[in-house]
């Protein structure tokens, strides 16, 4: 191991000691099931302060050290997490401060997450209990890497702590000058103009998105910043070849949805040395593979396209989540496909009481072996060889396209919503226009990374397609750099709702969109909500022409194009008041073109459109000829092999052509009702282990199964 990378696919679940019934010692069965499983990782403590300090400065590591100790005699690593997440009830007794004030008021004891990541006495007391744990393991042979707190947020804390450092910050940023802070951010609107420092108000119900869009950004850095505070904390103990990572998530939507609201990803992550994350969703006959392409798209994307490490994931997950026979095996091989170097379920055994029973791990509440666990260890065993995991270890992706995404966008997308103007909860938001470009994509097979409004131009230049949906904030500087990339000869995609604001929520005042009115090749200056159906037409003799008709979902820019300038309308609204108007167009640019779709298009009618864009890029990836059929993910392995993943996520077979030569690395399995290989029916499969494919050849690959070819 090292601080940057692992030295093999980790294999593993987290397992709880503390969280044992009463007077069951299970930990010898628990390891020997686990080696059988192939599993060699294990992550613990992350939760459990109050069992690692029950007083204030008695520290109690005994379930730690049984675990360690454990994982040591059967060759299984350790990921030792900081337990501060979930705070003891002692320290809430002597400091009710810890707890978070929120809009709903003051917090409560009881759950996870409820604490004040600036508070004074809740930082002594971390750091206390971090470098008390730290200290006692790093030198166990069994530990390979820390986890720093657990899916980290702000909380929602609008807590005095948190406030007087925003207004210290504000002073520092304004030169603790208060005319340039209400001009900044246009103060004088209802009288919220703040005139003395000692009179800055509660930002708690300000109606100021400039204002409290700052003070979301400024929300999101100190969750960085506490997270670089504890990485640093953990490299004073930690060995040279120990990493420290972090698990972040999603927006929530009952499973990993879109862009994490309180963290901003790409800075976060900075304070790790390999990015971590949890990615949950929909299984049975709702698996798609959609939610664990994006999380490790954008997981990925963090360090620019480094491995990273999946440190949770569900095996039975909530209701509704047992996964067919053979689902498990896909969902863990989708992880590597993005790029994973870890698949790690929560958790390894259910829990028995308190909140989470509902939510089950690879074993149930019975502790015996059920299908799910057999299937885990199908996988386990497979990527154990060394003739599997040394070719899919460390995939790298070279990818044409990438997503614009900001989190200022977001939160004002939030206040001002897409289809209200309000910040109401109407309608569709900001990540709804996010995943509907990005699941158009997924399903013709056309692989993406992610890039921070804020990326360089040198980062920009990677790639032949860049999509900016709905980039409502954005900072002058990155208009420049996109002017710059069609310019220089790329293919820029953006929907409605781009380039309304500069990156504090200030809307421009020249003509839309802000500095690119000649890159596009039109401009608007009036937009409206479809009321009724309001179609968008696909122009007959326009690359789009045979395209069906579409509805606008959502809000309708009325696009004036520029004739002179040979602005190409690909679709126009068939409603007789906006006829004249059109809402998706392209442009050359310099040695490039730029796209617009002025309104939110159907999943169907997106997926036509982004088809189209892709092969105007000149981007020919190798599986769209699968879309619809298969899924497609490629990348290269560290002998430089190309390695393709064919993923069906459907109840029935599908034959095709292979896109790619090479030599089957990982063959379709028939997995039983027991969780175990048939033997007989995958013997009869014609796609086996180390067969040579041509281009061309045909294969077949049963339901919730894959292939993977190396070659």
């Amino acid at each position: 191991m090292s601080k940057h990378s692992v030295d093999r696919i980790l294999f593993g679940a987290a397992y709880y000691d503390e969280y044992m019934p009463a007077g069951e010692d299970r930990i010898e069965t628990d390891m020997k099931m686990m080696d059988a499983a192939g599993i060699n990782v294990i992550r613990i403590a992350e939760s459990t302060w109050s069992t690692c300090e029950p007083q204030p400065g008695v520290f109690d590591f005994s379930h730690v050290d049984r675990a360690l100790d454990a994982a040591q005699r059967h060759n299984i690593n350790v990921i030792v997490g900081t337990p501060t997440y979930a705070v003891p009830a002692w320290l809430v007794r002597m400091h009710p401060d810890v707890l978070a004030v929120t809009p709903n008021g003051p917090g409560k004891y009881g759950p996870r997450q409820i604490m004040d990541i600036v508070n004074p006495a809740y930082r002594y007391y971390g750091e206390r209990v971090i470098r008390e744990l730290i200290k006692h393991v790093a030198n166990h042979p069994a530990v390979i890497g820390y986890q720093v707190d657990n899916e980290t947020k702000y909380y929602d804390s609008v807590s005095p702590d948190m406030q007087a450092l925003f207004v210290k910050y504000l002073r520092g940023k304004f030169n603790d000058d208060l005319d340039q802070l209400n001009a900044h951010f246009g103060l004088d609107y209802w009288s919220n103009r703040v005139d003395a420092w000692e009179d800055f108000p509660d930002v708690t119900n300000t109606i100021n998105q400039s204002l409290r869009g700052e003070f979301d950004r400024f929300r999101r850095a100190q969750v960085a910043e506490f997270l670089a505070w504890q990485a640093d904390i953990v490299r004073e103990y930690a060995r040279d070849d120990q990493f420290v990572t972090q698990n972040f998530d999603f927006e929530w939507r009952g499973y990993s949805y879109g862009v994490q609201p309180a963290v901003d990803h790409f800075k976060a992550s900075a304070a790790v040395d390999i990015t971590g994350v949890d990615i949950y969703h929909p299984t049975e006959d709702e698996l798609t593979g959609t939610e664990i392409a994006f999380g490790g798209d954008m997981t990925r994307s963090t360090k620019n396209g480094a491995n990273y490490l999946v440190l949770e994931t569900e095996a039975q997950g909530q209701h509704g989540w047992v996964p067919f026979p053979g689902q498990l095996r896909l969902q863990a091989y989708s992880h590597l496909a993005s790029g994973a170097d870890m698949v790690e379920y929560w958790h390894w055994h259910s829990i028995h009481n308190s909140f989470e029973t509902y939510w089950k791990g690879l074993l149930s509440h019975d502790m015996e072996s059920n299908p799910t666990y057999e299937e885990a260890g199908v996988f386990g065993r497979e990527v154990a060889d060394p003739a599997v995991g040394e070719r899919l270890i460390h995939l790298k992706k070279s990818n044409k396209v990438a997503i614009m995404v900001s989190n200022e966008a977001l939160s004002a997308l939030e206040w001002f919503r897409v289809e209200t103007g309000f910040p109401d909860g109407t309608g569709v938001n900001y990540n709804d226009i996010v995943r509907r470009v990005y699941d158009a994509l997924f399903r013709l097979n056309v692989e993406c990374d992610f890039l921070p409004v804020d990326a360089p131009t040198e980062r920009l230049a990677q790639y032949a397609m860049i999509v900016t949906p709905a980039l409502y904030c954005t900072p002058e500087e990155t208009i420049a750099r996109l002017r710059g990339f069609v310019a220089g000869g790329g293919h820029l995609v953006s929907t409605m709702r781009s380039f309304v604001t500069d990156d504090e929520v200030t809307v421009w005042h020249d003509r839309a969109p802000h500095g690119l009115t000649d890159v596009f090749g039109l401009t608007y200056n009036q937009f409206t909500r479809p009321k009724g159906r309001v179609p968008v037409v696909f122009a007959d003799d326009a690359a789009l022409a045979g395209t069906p008709e579409a509805s606008a979902e959502a809000l309708i820019e009325l696009l004036k194009t520029d004739a002179e300038a040979g602005t190409e309308v690909l679709a126009r609204y068939g409603h007789y008041a906006w006829e004249s108007y059109a809402a998706v167009t392209r442009h050359g640019f310099g040695k490039g073109s730029a796209e617009w779709i002025g309104t939110l298009l159907d999943a169907d009618i997106m997926k036509a459109v982004m088809r189209e864009a892709v092969a105007h890029a000149g981007i020919e990836p190798a599986g769209l000829a699968l879309a619809g059929k298969l899924v497609v993910r490629q990348g290269v392995n560290q002998s430089g092999e190309t390695v393709t993943y064919l993923l069906n996520y459907s109840a029935d077979a599908v034959s095709f052509a292979s896109p790619v030569a090479g030599s089957v690395v990982v063959a379709p399995q028939v997995v039983g009702a027991d969780g175990l290989i048939d033997e007989a029916a995958s013997a009869s499969l014609a796609v086996r282990p180390g067969m040579p494919v041509a281009v061309g050849d045909e294969l077949t690959i049963p339901r919730w199964n894959l292939a993977v070819i190396a070659g």
